[in-house]
């Protein structure tokens, strides 16, 4: 998987809880990151505490110099709920800025690194932040990108310089988890889900099952 990240990204959706995460990964890499989301919360109070953009306004022109004008050094992250005819995502989209969505950023950020991903109908965000705890309490951490707020931490995102491990959740929405060639993986459970997506409960299962082909050492 290629995936460049520009120096520049901009979150289409920042309030979400997996895109926050991504973000604040990002900046702690040295990007500059912003974006845009329709809803004030808590959350997105923290990420402008940090340092970063955000715009509750669908137009470009409320846009920071830097992602105004930038063509080659600006990378657009969206979710998909996110609709085609928004305003920002039509300015991008005419200046050929590229865009991507959060599993791809996500797939991308862990490729070809140890990964531990968790999937299934329930359970996701629970067996993922006991994960993340216990290699966080240990002598190298991880980097974890939580779908929901750490209660022990505070937060939906743990890191460690020295970090090697990333737990991540393996989202079956959009089909976002065939994006993740995780190293070792559980699935929790199998409760047909997202058929306006699958169509069928056995095209669901086949999708879990293409997932797990992905696992590259262990599967539970």
């Amino acid at each position: 998987m290629t995936v460049i990240v520009s120096q520049h990204v901009f979150f289409l959706g920042l309030g979400g809880i997996g895109m926050s995460s991504l973000a604040r990964h990002l900046a702690r890499q040295g990007h500059v990151v912003g974006g845009y989301d329709l809803t004030p919360s808590k959350l997105i109070d923290d990420l402008q505490a940090e340092g970063m953009f955000v715009t509750h306004s669908p137009m470009p022109e409320d846009l920071p110099e830097w992602a105004l004008h930038a063509t080659n050094n600006l990378t657009v992250v969206r979710t998909p709920a996110v609709p085609e005819d928004l305003p920002l995502l039509v300015h991008f989209q005419r200046l050929g800025i590229t865009t991507m969505k959060r599993a791809e950023l996500l797939g991308a950020i862990t490729h070809d690194q140890p990964t531990l991903a968790v999937a299934g109908t329930h359970g996701k965000t629970t067996t993922s932040s006991w994960l993340a705890a216990m290699l966080d309490v240990g002598a190298q951490g991880c980097h974890a990108f939580l779908g929901g707020i750490d209660t022990r931490t505070g937060t939906n995102y743990l890191t460690r310089p020295e970090a090697k491990w990333h737990v991540v959740e393996a989202d079956e929405f959009d089909r976002s988890f065939h994006q993740l060639h995780p190293t070792c993986a559980a699935i929790t459970n199998l409760e047909p889900d997202h058929l306006d997506t699958y169509g069928t409960s056995e095209a669901f299962r086949a999708a879990f099952e293409q997932f797990g082909n992905q696992v590259s050492d262990t599967l539970i």
